[in-house]
């Protein structure tokens, strides 16, 4: 029997003597083992895949040795082959691939979460599940930055445990989320995050990793820091300038973990407020008997958070160590960001959901639980034109990453501070929302492209936290998480429709247009039409090296330059004067007035410069010289005597 006797008929006039040969591709595009067992259907040119099917099921034999399969149609958007939730076997044909740098027409071939091949006219392997693209743009999927989900605080747990808050980033196009260890008082780093995975392991339904933050300061972390970032793939910790008496560190405690932090080649991240002022404030103003919502944002004027972030950059500065500053709130915190870049320092700000979608207005809400579910810090701005100003900047790269913040407790657990707004747990939603915000606030108006969009949500935090090319990028060898976006499907945010715990959504009746049609996480269909198939405690946690190249190339090279040295110079021989070391007195505040010359007598070790010898009232110091009653002036000024010559 000849050779093409043993060929399907189909197979043919495939070859290069064929009227229309097949290309041939090598390298990253070379076809896989097994390639001829299977041709990939073209549904369209099928007469039953034109035009719309409504569901229905369409039979079809894919070779006449093989057992018949089902093929569903959708309503027109997408087909999908083989719908089998174990295949490990993806093709999607016809995508416009969007990356940060470039979009391009391709099939997409993905086996075993991975992607395997990007070309056109793609041979693959049998048995796979096909989804038809028809054009639609295909993304890597989003990267959330900023996560606290299963967030302890006072006995309490915010609303969305990792399984709920991984839902819910899943269906919002979120594909990896990064959330923050918060380790209590008297809890180490490593006893803390050793808790965090194990909560995320058996519940996150996407992928995730951890930052860890510093609550307290004293050498001994430093062997802790060490190990999270040798051994536990931890490559970022967050300190905080605010909460007193709780999380806040000193200047002096921040310039040492910098310091740290820069030698072990990890990211030093910032909550930037003035914990001193803001403590000031609360107390002023709960005084004043304001104890509602509103409260919270007026004890944290916009300054603050402005003035923190400016002194974080100057201790990054000094320490040579890359910043990044999360939740920026206000247009003042993202100008000094925005002008610390501009003077060459390595600082990267992370607006969030809340930020970029709504303002502060809704603190003086009548309505109490409302106005309560809008309470995080640093607090939205009651500008109203900050969402728009913090979309320009993250549009033209003053900004360079989103998160949400995603940290909602519910209506019961924010009453604990029905009487005192300082008691009000802190923390909005936004983790399915953000992706559809940033399209609809700044593609759809004009601000950004789509490549300029997959930077913001996905790239750029896979490049700070190392770990770009695995995540954030759709290439060969690149995880296969992926989402199919629609640019003009239109929906209005609602509590009653969001996959939160919680009552209330920040965004409520918010229309944006821009959503996920498929969503694909290591490899397989977790989103398809609005319908969630997720798996409770099959997220992976994902280890990040230190010393991103993104990140350190500039942190290494200012190093070099910024060596020290003395002048040299000859030795001093001339004479030097001696003085005798005077101790230091401490004055003890008081805030009673109370007059010097009602202090104790006696000799004093030190002579105060600041006290003066006056006093309205009792005796003076000078009381004992004889006094003239008049002084006679010799001569008129200008005359011939000196004024200063008495008489």
């Amino acid at each position: 029997m000849s050779i093409a006797g043993e060929i399907p008929s189909f197979f043919q006039n495939m070859g290069s003597g064929s009227p229309k040969p097949r290309p041939k591709f090598c390298g990253m595009f070379c076809p896989v083992e097994g390639s001829a067992d299977c041709k990939t259907l073209d549904l369209e040119s099928l007469p039953a895949g034109k035009g719309k099917s409504n569901g229905r099921v369409i039979d079809k034999q894919k070779d006449i040795s093989q057992p018949r399969i089902e093929i569903r149609q959708s309503t027109g958007k997408e087909a999908l082959q083989n719908l089998d939730d174990r295949s490990e076997r993806l093709l999607i044909k016809g995508a416009k691939v969007v990356n940060d740098d470039q979009s391009f027409c391709a099939d997409i071939y993905i086996e075993d979460g991975l992607i395997k091949q990007i070309g056109e006219n793609l041979i693959v392997p049998g048995g796979v599940k096909t989804v038809d693209a028809h054009g639609r743009m295909l993304m890597p999927g989003g990267i959330d930055v900023h996560t606290r989900f299963q967030m302890p605080d006072r006995g309490m747990t915010s609303a969305d445990d990792f399984y709920q808050g991984t839902r819910a980033a899943l269906a919002g196009g979120t594909t990896m989320i990064m959330d923050h260890v918060v380790p209590e008082p008297g809890v180490s780093l490593m006893a803390a995050f050793e808790q965090w995975r194990e909560w995320a392991d058996s519940k996150s339904c996407c992928d995730y990793s951890l930052h860890v933050d510093i609550t307290e300061w004293h050498r001994g972390l430093q062997e802790e820091m060490e190990s999270l970032v040798k051994d536990h793939g931890v490559n970022s910790f967050l300190v905080y300038l605010a909460y007193k008496d709780v999380f806040q560190l000193t200047d002096s405690q921040v310039y040492e973990v910098f310091s740290v932090i820069r030698d072990l080649g990890a990211i030093a991240q910032v909550h930037a407020e003035n914990g001193d002022i803001v403590a000031e404030e609360q107390r002023r103003i709960l005084e004043q008997g304001i104890t509602g919502p509103e409260g919270h944002v007026l004890s944290r004027p916009e300054e603050v958070e402005a003035e923190a972030a400016n002194r974080s950059v100057t201790v990054a500065n000094q320490t040579n160590c890359p910043l990044y500053i999360t939740k920026v709130m206000s247009k003042s915190a993202a100008d000094v960001i925005a002008q610390a870049r501009k003077k060459g320092t390595v600082v990267y700000g992370e607006p969030i959901s809340a930020s970029l979608g709504t303002d502060g207005s809704h603190y003086w809400s009548k309505n109490w639980a409302k106005a309560a579910a809008y309470v995080t810090s640093p607090p939205l701005s009651p500008d109203p034109t900050t969402p728009d100003y913090l979309n320009s900047l993250l549009s033209c790269g003053d900004l360079q990453v989103t998160g949400s913040a995603h940290c909602p407790f519910n209506t019961a657990q924010r009453a604990v501070g029905k009487d005192d707004f300082t008691l009000i747990p802190e923390g909005t939603n936004g983790t399915e929302e953000r992706m559809s915000l940033i399209w609809d606030k700044c593609v759809v108006t004009g601000k950004m492209d789509e490549n300029h969009f997959v930077a913001v949500t996905s790239t750029n935090a896979a490049k700070i936290f190392n770990l770009y090319p695995r995540k954030g990028r759709i290439a060969v060898g690149s995880d296969a998480d992926l989402v199919l976006w629609d640019p003009d499907v239109t929906k209005i945010i609602s509590a009653k429709s969001h996959n939160s715990a919680v009552e209330y959504n920040i965004f409520e009746g918010t229309e944006v247009r821009g959503a996920p049609l498929v969503v694909i996480s290591q490899g397989k269909i977790v989103l398809e039409e609005g319908t969630l198939h997720t798996t409770e405690g099959s997220g992976r946690f994902v280890a990040r090296k230190p010393f991103p190249d993104f990140v350190y190339k500039r942190i290494k090279a200012r190093s070099r330059l910024a060596e020290l040295r003395g002048v040299p110079r000859g030795l001093y021989d001339g004479p030097v004067c001696e003085v005798s070391a005077t101790p230091k007195v401490m004055t003890p505040a008081s805030s009673a007035k109370t007059s010097p010359a009602k202090q104790p007598s006696g000799p004093q070790p030190v002579r105060n410069l600041h006290q003066s010898g006056f006093s309205l009232s009792g005796a003076q110091t000078d009381d004992n010289i004889p006094r003239r009653n008049t002084q006679r002036i010799v001569a008129p000024p200008g005359g011939r005597a000196n004024i200063t010559s008495l008489g």
